[in-house]
């Protein structure tokens, strides 16, 4: 099956006032049509900054994407010019963001932003818009759905405003489905609801999906293949079953081993990280994980290691095998 996406040395820098950011260092991954790729780390790592760069959505100034290519169906996104990325934003490629009420026009009904891409991308009529924004609203359980339309975005619960965010998302039958954290602000019960729709939506439409989080657990369940990123580099990629069943890279390790699990005996703590993420004013020039990492060794400290075939489909950036302590040869 051929690349749906591929983005190749993606880099992106924000000039402060204090500095330059060093945020997104290079990264490389690929997507196929129907599949969901988890991308997955902590705060800061440079996950959102990535899909951000990609669809022009970061603020320029201060950022800028210094090198790269993202192709889309062979055309490469970057160097789009903005009228043309608006076409492709929306109708081919759409984004659900991690809180809805910010997304939201708070002074505008939820019917009349639904309708806005499908006037704008499909040219329907104001009627057919209506028609088809009460049609995806159904279609993410949201009941009574033609007079919700009339309703304002306060006028919804967390979960409901997160439906109607995926619903706006899928008015124009995307390629690819972009999910940003979307079930960060809301309770377990309605995550799970969240994660059941999608998945539910995926196998109906087809669609491939993006799904970015700081939680594995919640991409156990999601995703075909994961990415973990740290420090604005990708430090493994691998299949999902073979990522948790035999992890290449300690910062993997480590988020793993953080996560309750119904396998362990009950005195046992939950393992933590030590040491904080790297501040990326300077690029860096040995391995970003290496000051909090148990397994480094001199090495790791002089040289940042490339993702390097570890296993089937699995690749890993990381000098040393943590199975055995030892460098890999």
């Amino acid at each position: 099956m051929e690349d749906l996406l591929a983005v190749e040395g993606l880099e992106t820098q924000f000039r402060m006032r204090e500095g330059v950011v060093y945020a997104v260092n290079g990264v490389s991954f690929r997507l196929k049509e129907g599949e969901t790729l988890g991308v997955v780390g902590e705060s800061g790592c440079g996950k959102s900054v990535t899909v951000m760069s990609m669809l022009g959505l970061i603020p320029t100034p201060p950022g800028e994407v210094v090198a790269g290519t993202a192709l889309y169906n062979g055309q490469d996104l970057l160097k789009m010019s903005n009228d043309e990325l608006r076409r492709v934003r929306g109708s081919h490629i759409s984004i659900i963001f991690q809180d809805p009420m910010t997304s939201f026009n708070p002074v505008l009904t939820i019917g009349r932003q639904i309708a806005e891409p499908l006037e704008t991308h499909l040219e329907m009529t104001k009627k057919e818009a209506w028609d088809r924004g009460a049609e995806v609203l159904e279609l993410v359980g949201i009941p009574n759905a033609r007079q919700r339309l009339n309703d304002y975005p306060h006028q919804f619960s967390g979960g409901m405003r997160q439906r109607a965010m995926i619903a706006m998302a899928l008015t124009c039958d995307p390629a690819i489905l972009i999910a940003d954290e979307p079930t960060t602000a809301l309770d377990v019960t309605i995550q799970a609801q969240i994660i059941d729709l999608v998945n539910r939506l995926q196998d109906k439409l087809g669609m491939a999906i993006i799904w970015i989080t700081h939680d594995l657990g919640v991409v156990a369940g999601l995703a075909q293949r994961v990415n973990v990123m740290y420090g604005g580099y990708i430090v493994e990629q691998a299949t999902v079953d073979e990522l948790y069943a035999n992890p290449q890279h300690p910062y993997t390790i480590g988020l793993l081993g953080s996560l309750p699990r119904l396998d362990i005996e009950q005195h046992q703590k939950l393992a933590s990280i030590d040491g904080l993420p790297p501040v990326l004013y300077e690029k860096p020039t040995c391995c970003p994980f290496a000051p909090r990492c148990a397994y480094r060794v001199d090495r790791c400290l002089q040289e940042n290691p490339p993702l390097q075939f570890v296993g089937l489909d699995h690749y890993a950036a990381c000098w040393v095998d943590p199975a055995t302590g030892k460098e890999r040869a």
